[in-house]
């Protein structure tokens, strides 16, 4: 979503990406025949978490790139390095380092890249930031968790005059000090995320003209005023103290693209004036309890600051973000959703509003102190927005008025899980009836809410909003690819209330119902591939099903024997996976997992999957992959077959004799024949008593 996240893939090290492409030579080359188990190429040697305590010295010439990380280098102190004037990338990441001589250094004069984190540069700090100074080329440095207090940090950047790209993440840095940045003008990405900063000297940025993407997130920021950074691109303050965020008012625009502002404590929407280049911004889980006008009193602060004398006058704070693509304002507390406060935002296309106290739509802006039920059912005028994608889950909404849905005409995916609302019943019941807005049943005093005839929405979720019957034609003319029914307790399905849905639907949820039979009627979904019956009580599969191509079939945890042979049979061509466990199906009637086996399909919980056999006197578990077959009843029939084995036996004993009779040979013992079907009983074919010829019916039966 919009958490903008500029951290490192490994604790405090920059990833490789920084590299330039020059400098990714392939590593596949021979290894040095030494007892050093480094691997080089002619540019690049990795000695990655090999062990060493040391710098490693004679490694040829013309090395560019050299790895070090996770081993055990204390110092760089006095090394001398032949061979590696070339160096452009070092990385020392998670050694234990904590002393760096300028002797060191001063061999190192084509260095770019230097990933020093992780280690233990709070030692020795002063000497080693005097080495620092012959860096006269980095560009990019990694300082990031080193115990780095805020002095220390500026007293090793004080001479990077090349710097672009910072990290001092992961520090114990408190705050930044007015010329902490004065001597790397160019810096264009700087973190310091998951330090202690608590405070911001007015000037601290001013010199960097060309900064433009700043990671603060994890620190103890408290108030951001007077926020004038205009060129940066991407600023993340999330997982501070905010309660207020001001920006200056400048002449230039600002040209800040990304901001996240979640996981603070901030009571009201931002002011961003001018923001006019701003898409993505987050404000999730904040205490933001209204974004009418109006509605802002500077008693509710925490701290007292000089800015509350703004919150005195009513100001539209979203009039400038024309360019907001994205807003997430989820996990707050809002309670209405005043459609004109989103009216400015005309670039919208994704809201969140999830985990909220929403209990109403305003479709009016509301004066301070009006009762938001006067104003919820009226339409709001040339209020349209632009939004694609909606997020309502976990919210306290009992109804959604039709104008609602008129007013967002490009909505293509609503998520309404965990609310209270009930589907309508569509008049138009016939897929060639009218069904416009006129002829619908209105809402029977406002308990329910029209999902019919909203033509561009294509995702629905009602999952967890204690539905318990569907209305015919519920969502009629609303040409649903997907849709989210699980969770809703004892909800009864009739089989007209997908109707409208048979030649759109492609994904059906109906997950944890507790459905039986009687509840299951669903049509014949011609374009059904994706359904999800678990945690049901179906002991049979619903019939409308038949004509479905369905490709996945999700029926665990519910009462089936067995899956029937003619549904199997209808989606031979289609059906690729289904997941089965939690059934009693009987290791008898197994039939079924023969057919999809034979037809290709895979079975996602096979191994889980258990089967019952019973017995006179007790019963077992198997799982269905490897059942006891041979301990079911046989069917009718057997004992002909078994009488018919015994006969062509007996001919084939006799004519043996016969012909060892003419032939005047004596056997030495009897002629046997020995069985190799499964569960037979062993034969013993030297046992010395005659055979003695059984009746047909005292043959053990196969």
């Amino acid at each position: 979503m919009l958490l903008f996240e500029h951290r490192m893939a490994e604790r405090g090290c920059l990833l490789l990406w920084l590299l330039p492409s020059v400098l990714r030579a392939q590593s596949s080359g021979e290894t040095r025949p030494r007892s050093m188990p480094c691997q080089q190429s002619p540019t690049k040697v990795s000695c990655k978490g090999v062990g060493l305590r040391k710098f490693p010295k004679e490694l040829g010439q013309g090395v560019k790139y050299l790895e070090l990380s996770n081993n055990f280098i204390q110092n760089l102190s006095g090394t001398y390095m032949p061979g590696f004037g070339q160096l452009e990338y070092l990385d020392v990441c998670f050694n234990q380092l904590e002393a760096v001589s300028d002797t060191t250094l001063a061999q190192l004069p084509q260095l770019r890249f230097l990933l020093l984190g992780s280690n233990h540069l709070h030692r020795n700090y002063l000497a080693n930031g005097r080495a620092f100074h012959l860096l006269r080329n980095i560009e990019v440095l990694d300082l990031s968790a080193n115990n780095l207090e805020s002095h220390m940090a500026g007293w090793y950047i004080s001479n990077l005059t090349r710097l672009r790209m910072l990290d001092l993440s992961g520090n114990k840095m408190t705050s930044l000090l007015m010329d902490i940045f004065w001597s790397t003008p160019r810096l264009r990405e700087l973190d310091l995320s998951n330090n202690y900063i608590m405070e911001i000297e007015k000037g601290a940025f001013e010199a960097l003209e060309e900064l433009e993407v700043v990671n603060l997130a994890l620190n103890s920021l408290h108030c951001i005023s007077g926020f004038s950074l205009t060129q940066l691109r991407v600023l993340n303050l999330s997982h501070n103290a905010l309660e207020l965020f001001v920006s200056e008012e400048a002449a230039e625009p600002y040209l800040l693209q990304v901001l996240d502002l979640s996981h603070n404590r901030l009571l009201y929407f931002p002011e961003l004036p001018k923001a006019h280049y701003l898409t993505h911004l987050n404000l999730s889980n904040n205490l933001i309890a209204s974004l009418l006008p109006g509605s802002r009193h500077p008693g509710e602060f925490v701290l007292h600051y000089k800015e509350m004398a703004r919150f005195n006058r009513t100001s539209r704070t979203a009039a400038g973000l024309t360019h907001v693509a994205e807003l997430d304002l989820s996990n707050n507390r809002l309670q209405l959703f005043p459609f004109t406060f989103f009216h400015s935002l005309g670039s919208l296309h994704s809201l969140s509003l999830a985990t909220n106290c929403l209990q109403d739509v305003a479709g009016e802006s509301l004066a301070d102190g009006t009762d938001p039920s006067d104003r919820s059912s009226s339409p709001p005028e040339h209020a349209n927005l632009s939004l694609r994608s909606l997020d309502l889950h976990g919210n306290a909404i009992h109804v959604l008025p039709r104008w609602f849905f008129d007013s967002l005409p490009q909505l293509e995916t609503i998520d309404l899980g965990s609310n209270n609302l009930q589907p309508c019943e569509s008049q138009g019941r016939d897929r060639g009836g009218n069904s416009g807005g006129g002829s619908h049943v209105p809402a029977p005093g406002g308990t329910c809410t029209p999902f019919y005839n909203v033509p561009r929405l294509k995702h629905l979720s009602l999952c967890n909003n204690n539905i318990t019957r569907l209305h015919p034609y519920a969502f009629n003319r609303t040409s649903l690819l997907s849709l989210d029914l699980s969770g809703n307790k004892d909800l009864f399905v009739p089989k007209e209330a997908l109707g409208g849905l048979e030649f759109s639907l492609q994904k059906l949820s109906l997950r944890g119902n507790q459905m039986d039979n009687s509840k299951t009627e669903l049509p014949c979904l011609d374009t059904l591939k994706v359904l999800d019956l678990s945690g049901n009580h179906l002991s049979l599969l619903p019939t409308g099903l038949l004509c479905s191509p369905l490709e996945s079939l999700d029926v665990r945890n519910n009462n089936l024997l067995m899956l029937e042979k003619l549904a199997l049979v209808s989606w031979s061509h289609s059906l690729k996976d289904v997941s089965v466990a939690g059934n009693p199906f009987s290791c008898c009637s197994l039939a079924w997992l023969d057919v999809l086996q034979a037809a290709g399909v895979g079975v996602r919980d096979l191994d889980e999957a258990l089967c019952t056999y019973w017995d006179e006197s007790r019963n077992f578990s198997a799982k269905i992959s490897s059942s006891p077959w041979w301990l079911c009843p046989h069917p009718t029939g057997t004992s002909s077959l078994a009488l018919l084995v015994v006969v062509m036996s007996l001919f084939f004993l006799s004519s043996g004799a016969c012909c060892l009779l003419k032939k005047g040979q004596k056997s030495p013992e009897r002629v046997g024949l020995q069985s190799n079907r499964v569960g037979v009983l062993p034969h013993h074919p030297k046992r010395e008593e005659p055979a003695e010829a059984k009746p047909a019916d005292s043959i053990t039966k196969v």
